[in-house]
Order: structure tokens, then sequence, then C-alpha cells
């Protein structure tokens, strides 16, 4: 009587593997655009035989469902982990460089080459008719446009800098938010799995969490075993590095902070940066992610004072800087290298012309005092002479502060367009300044036109470096992503056959307990009737 009654009992566990199974499917299906989601699969297998009493063998019990798992390809997972880091980095510099790029505005009708051809052409006319006050003041107009370029330039990459500062200081906070919620994740995990089974669900957000993670800072990821549990099954902790140091491990959280810096990393930095590091107070080493690209673009300065070894916007606030520094001393001073050995020479400048009313001495360019109001030249030069005292009061004039003088500014007459004796027509020293523009010695790069190409094409080559560079790392990114989601994903066409296939093994075990029921009808109510 009991082993008819059996039957019955192998019948119901074929019933409860299939509906288990369709649970899964069911599922699967509600998650098919959940993000980060694994397709989760029944680990079926045979239930423990009984072996007969007459020693003829072993007695099949069925079928039971004894896990639940999520279809997942950890080698996947620590690729596409290795790979964000880099496509963070460079797709953050990738925007930022464009960004740069629209400040300079070259080429266009109101970039730098168009503005210093404008300021040249009116210098040329100039000396077609030095006494002419119209072109006399279009001189003065043009030198403030061309200014006035430089310090708009200067201000923008400031204003750029002090956003990328502002980004900066919210990546660390986004970076901190994700590893609190990897935090409590780990112990809601740990405590979901200290019975044998696996948080299928729980994993899936975590490992959802740590690729968002990837793309901001360089991690390692790993779950490693430290142990057994009282029920035999491995003690698993979760543990994420960087640079490696412990940010996340297992229960424990090392927050990064951003701090002030005390003294500037560079002279063109705005005030304020942040450094980032621990919050134990211990250096950080950030070696990706897009962190490490804002961080770049923010500081770099091509080496120097221990920046990064990347041209950000501290080099092109330098090389701007070094641009109206050069430019004016030559227009100014008539300090140049005209022969190209390496020496600088102190020829006429406009300093040393006269203006239309016999004015000597007078600087085109100062820079900008307090109110936003140019200095005069002898409060810009302040009595230096010399030629290594008067080179000391061009170290601060800057792309920002960049002026036209007071004295230009106040009378356009006193722009020195004659030489030595100022006799009507006089124009010697115009023709020096003019023979300014084509002076390939001035700069290493050569003319001035020649400088600031250079710096454009420098950036213009950096931008396209970081647009391939992120493009070719996310077609990399996306492969791994597709390789995941092949693996990972849920397939509604595949989880249709297996529902069919799971509804046709229910319904054969229902049909299976109606023939039992039938069998025990028979056995119990008709036999021997």
């Amino acid at each position: 009587m009991r082993e008819g009654f059996f039957g019955l009992n192998v019948a119901l566990r074929g019933l409860y593997s299939a509906q288990r199974n369709l649970d899964i499917i069911n599922h699967n299906l509600n998650n098919v655009n959940t993000p980060g989601y694994s397709r989760q699969v029944a680990e079926q297998v045979a239930s423990r035989p009984i072996p007969l009493s007459n020693g003829t063998g072993m007695l099949g019990t069925g079928s039971e469902v004894i896990a639940v798992k999520r279809v997942r390809d950890e080698y996947l997972d620590f690729k596409y982990w290795s790979e964000a880091v880099t496509y963070g980095e460079w797709d953050a510099k990738r925007i930022v460089l464009a960004d740069m790029e629209a400040v300079f505005n070259e080429p266009s009708g109101s970039g730098f080459t168009t503005i210093m051809n404008e300021f040249f052409s009116a210098l040329q006319e100039l000396a077609k008719d030095p006494a002419s006050p119209a072109v006399r003041s279009l001189v003065r107009e043009k030198g403030v446009t061309l200014a006035k370029y430089f310090n708009s330039t200067a201000a923008h990459l400031e204003k750029l800098q002090s956003d990328l500062n502002n980004r900066i200081y919210t990546k660390v906070a986004e970076i901190n938010s994700l590893g609190a919620q990897i935090q409590q994740l780990n112990r809601q995990i740990y405590i979901a799995e200290l019975d044998g089974n696996t948080a299928n669900d729980l994993r899936d957000q975590r490992t959802l969490l740590v690729d968002k993670l990837s793309k901001l800072i360089n991690i390692e990821a790993n779950e490693v075993v430290v142990g057994k549990l009282p029920n035999g099954a491995d003690d698993r902790h979760f543990v994420i590095t960087i640079s490696g140091k412990a940010f996340i491990d297992h229960f424990d959280l090392t927050k990064l902070e951003a701090v002030h810096r005390q003294t500037k990393l560079n002279p063109e930095d705005v005030d304020n940066l942040y450094d980032i590091r621990w919050e134990d107070g211990n250096s950080l080493d950030i070696r990706g992610g897009e962190l490490k690209g804002y961080l770049d673009v923010r500081d770099g300065n091509d080496g120097l004072n221990g920046s990064p070894l990347y041209k950000g916007i501290a080099y092109y606030q330098r090389k701007l800087n070094e641009f109206v520094r050069t430019l004016a001393k030559a227009f100014n001073e008539g300090y140049i290298d005209i022969d190209g050995d390496g020496v600088i020479d102190d020829i006429d400048g406009h300093a040393d012309g006269l203006g239309l009313r016999g004015s000597t001495g007078i600087r085109f360019f100062t820079i900008l005092g307090t109110d936003d109001v140019p200095l005069s030249s002898a409060e810009f030069i302040n009595g230096a002479t010399g030629m290594a005292q008067v080179s000391e009061r061009y170290e601060a004039m800057t792309a920002k502060n960049f002026a036209v003088s007071f004295d230009i500014m106040n009378d356009y007459n006193t722009i020195a367009a004659a030489g030595p004796g100022g006799e009507a027509g006089n124009i010697e020293n115009l023709n020096r300044l003019l023979s300014l523009r084509h002076n390939k010695y001035m700069f290493l790069e050569g003319a001035p036109e020649d400088f600031m190409k250079s710096l454009v094409t420098t950036l213009g080559i950096d931008s396209q470096q970081a647009m391939r560079i992120c493009d070719n790392q996310e077609i990399v990114v996306k492969q791994v992503e597709n390789r995941r989601l092949s693996v990972s994903g849920v397939s509604i066409d595949e989880e249709l056959a297996n529902l069919v296939k799971y509804q046709y093994a229910y319904n054969a075990a229902a049909k299976m307990i109606n023939v039992m029921v039938e069998v025990y009808d028979t056995l119990i109510n008709r036999l021997g009737l």
C-alpha cells in the first residue's frame, strides 16, 4: 500500500518542479527591461532515490529544484569594469576639450587671427596718414579689441576651470554615495545568504552600482573567501579597492573627500581648487575614470610644478600669459630676438617713439588696475630702469589683465608713430612696430600668429585624440556589454520556449496525478466488488 501511494508523491514533485520553473520564467519576463538584471534559472535535479526492500535496485522519487541561480560570467564583469574606467576618463576629456575649442573660436571671423589682422591693418593705415585722428582712433580701438580677446578667453578658461572644480566635487560625492549603497547591499546580501541561499536580485543591484562606479574612478572589485560559515559554506566578503587601498571592505566604507588647496598648484589657477584624498587624511592616487579626466584637464600644465603631464586649462592659460607678455615687451620696449641667436635684443619700441605732440616713454599695452581701469605707463613701469627691471614689471601681466594703457585710452595722439626728430610724416617707429608681426624669432613657435596657430592646433589635436580614444573605447565597452547581455540578458523568445516546455511538464505531472487518483480509486473503492 505504501508503494502504491508513493506514485502520487512522485507526480506531486514533478508538479512542484514545473511550477517553480514557471515562476522563475515569469520573474525573468517581468524584468526583461530592468537595468542590470541577470537571467535566472532553476537548478533541477533528480530527488534522492530509495532502495527497494527486495534488493532489486533503487526507486526514483521524482525531481526537485534545489537552487535558483543567476546566469553570470564574472570574467565579463571584470572586463567591463576595467574598460569602463578608460572610457569614463576619455569621455570626460572629450567633452571638456570641445568646450575649450569653443572658447578659442578658431578659425572664425571673430577669432585671434582676424583680430590680429585688423590690429596690424590699422597700424598700416596709420602709416599712410600718421596725423589722421580717425585712423589713430581706429588703432586704439583695434588694440582694445585685441586686449579684450585675451581678457575674454582667459575669463572663459577660468570659468571653465571653476566649473570643472565643482564637477569634481560632485563626482566625489557621487562616488561616496555609490560606495554607501554598495556597503548596504553587502550587508543585505550577507544576511540573506547565511542560510545557503543566493540573493540573486540583490547581487544584480550591486553589480549595476559597481558598473556605475567603474566609470567614475579606477577600481578593482573582488569577492574574497575569508573562512567558513557554520553551515560549511564559504564566508565571502566583497571588496572594492582604489589604487590598492580598500574603498569598501565588506561592511566597512572609507570615503573620499574634497579639500581646498592651501597653495596653488599653478600660478594660473583660480582660488579654492579641490584636492582629492581619503577621508582618513591619506593621499589618493587617481589613475582613471571620469574623475581623472576632469583633474587632468583642470590642472594639466604639461607636468610643470607637479601638475599632471597633460595639456589642460592651466597649460593654455600659461601659454596665453606668455604670449601677451612677450608681445607687449616687444611692442612697448623693443625687447626681442631680431636675428635668431637666442639673445633678447633691445631695439626701439613704442616707448622709444614720439607721439603726434612729441610725447615719449608711452607704453601701448599695460595691465588693468583696480576697478578694471588700465594703468598708465608710469604706473605700470613704476620707475624701473634697465632691461632686467623693466622686464620684471611684465611678470604681472596676464591674459586676463592685458589692456591698452591709460595714456593711449585718454589721448590717441600719444600713439608713437614717429622716430627721433618727429618730423611730419615720420613713421620710422611705426615701421619697426609693423615688422614685429612677421618676426619669426619672437617665439619659439615663430611669429605671433604662428604661436597662436600652434596653440590652437595643439588643442585641436588633443581634442581629436580624446575623441578617437573615446570612440574606440566606447566600441570596446559596448562589445563587452553585448557579450554580457548574450550571457545574462533575458531573451523573450527563449523564455517563451521554456514557458511552453514547463507548461507541458506541468500538464503531464497533473495528468499523472489524475492517473494515480484513478488507480487509487480502483484499488480502494472497487477492488473485490
